[in-house]
């Protein structure tokens, strides 16, 4: 049982730390919830404002997790606008930039991760962008349809989800689109060169142009203004704005300072935390973009910068601040949305983990499931514009499955016939 009389800190005003608090109070936790936030924004989910709301096809109150109201309503101490400087592990206390200290008797950090930067000269030109936040997506949204407009040119920094995601917005506005990609092909560091050269095609259509095997070095411009963006090779691409979508790094500055254990860089960064998402401190949890939990149906520790690992990371880790048994280990999952193309990714396979990579249905058409494969047992799966399939997929990949390929290629054998 927990005191009535406890306080639970959340530090992170994101998906996670909303449905955190959600969940103390439907599982009945009677005593102080307070969330705190760095941004001035009530707590709001992030994939629209890669998708919906940057196309204007979402208004703003939609990415919002609760109303305003559900708060006040539900007990939560809202601290919107502050920034935690340091926790005190010994007086289990943390402190505000404000200087106001807040007690604790357990502390939750879900601070999630930031933009990299790039560092280039140019940077600090008005038309260098990031997209992590709903302010920069406020931006975004104004300057796409700019773009638009005056057929303006948008360079991208980075083929990952949110280059892709951005760049398919960009063109259904109009703007002319480049997309600078150190690597062959898009989405190489999830989806690998087999599949991720379908990407590259289906942006190609859209009238995107790229440039693979290439890092941008410079963005040239005057009066503050961005006129071009050059890359290692010696090229020059003309821009009038430029997004930087080279990735995110976890925000453990935090948990650093106060000397909680964290993953090295080179394996993924992150706050170490064990499958209770408990960090080396008892009294101390993380979840979402900045925990790196060991997964045991992987046996590796992975951090996973999706929406759905907020979704039910939150959760997952307020139940075990309230003293339930709790074993994080979720198959990872992710959705996105490019033009006519949806697409559900489930599970765990970078490049040089798999040897063979199987797709089912028409990949001609976009309409197929790609799997990955090690030794035979699926990894991951990826379905496109083909649904209800999210269930099995990750049945394969739970239960370890070593399905015939043929079998597994051919649309006419259920997938559920083949977990064995």
């Amino acid at each position: 049982m927990v005191d009535a009389d406890q306080t639970f800190v959340i530090v992170g005003g994101g998906l996670a730390g909303a449905k955190a608090a959600e969940t103390l109070r439907s599982e009945g936790f009677t005593g102080r919830v307070i969330l705190i936030g760095d941004e001035r924004d009530h707590p709001y989910e992030r994939p629209p404002l890669s998708k919906g709301y940057l196309l204007g096809k979402e208004d703003r109150d939609s990415v919002f997790v609760h109303e305003p109201g559900w708060y006040a309503q539900a007990d939560v101490e809202l601290h919107l606008g502050q920034t935690v400087v340091a926790i005190d592990r010994k007086a289990k206390a943390v402190r505000l930039g404000d200087g106001a200290v807040i007690r604790y008797d357990k502390l939750l950090l879900v601070t999630g991760a930031e933009p990299r930067r790039l560092d280039v000269p140019g940077t600090g030109l008005a038309g260098v962008h990031h997209l992590r936040r709903l302010a920069h997506a406020d931006r975004l949204r104004h300057v796409l349809a700019s773009l638009g407009r005056d057929n303006g040119h948008l360079v991208i920094a980075g083929a990952g989800w949110i280059g892709l995601e951005i760049a398919a917005a960009a063109r259904e506005y109009g703007a002319e689109v480049t997309v600078v990609e150190s690597e062959q092909t898009p989405l190489h560091a999830v989806l690998g060169p087999e599949v991720g050269q379908m990407f590259a095609d289906l942006h190609a259509e859209h009238g995107v142009r790229f440039h693979f095997g290439a890092r941008l070095t410079e963005i040239a411009g005057q009066d503050g203004m961005v006129l071009a963006a050059r890359t290692d090779d010696g090229e020059e691409h003309p821009a009038h704005d430029v997004l930087a979508a080279i990735g995110a790094a976890p925000r453990t500055a935090l948990a650093e300072s106060a000397g909680l254990e964290l993953v090295d860089r080179a394996d993924g960064g992150g706050i170490a935390v064990d499958a209770s998402l408990r960090t080396s401190d008892p009294d101390i949890y993380a979840a979402g973009d900045v925990a790196a939990v060991h997964h045991a149906l992987f046996d590796t520790r992975l951090r996973v910068e999706h929406w759905a690992n907020a979704l039910n990371g939150g959760p997952a880790a307020a139940r075990a601040m309230l003293g339930q048994d709790v074993t994080y280990d979720r198959v990872p999952y992710f959705f996105s949305d490019q033009y006519d193309v949806g697409l559900e990714y489930s599970g765990w396979a970078p490049p040089g983990s798999y040897d063979q990579v199987v797709v089912r249905g028409d990949a001609g058409k976009r309409e197929f499931i790609a799997f990955w494969l090690r030794d035979g047992q699926v990894l991951a799966g990826m379905n496109v514009n083909v649904w209800d399939v999210t269930d099995p997929i990750q049945q394969l990949i739970r239960r370890g499955a070593r399905p015939d390929p043929d079998a597994l290629a051919d649309p006419s054998t259920p997938l559920a016939s083949l977990l064995g």
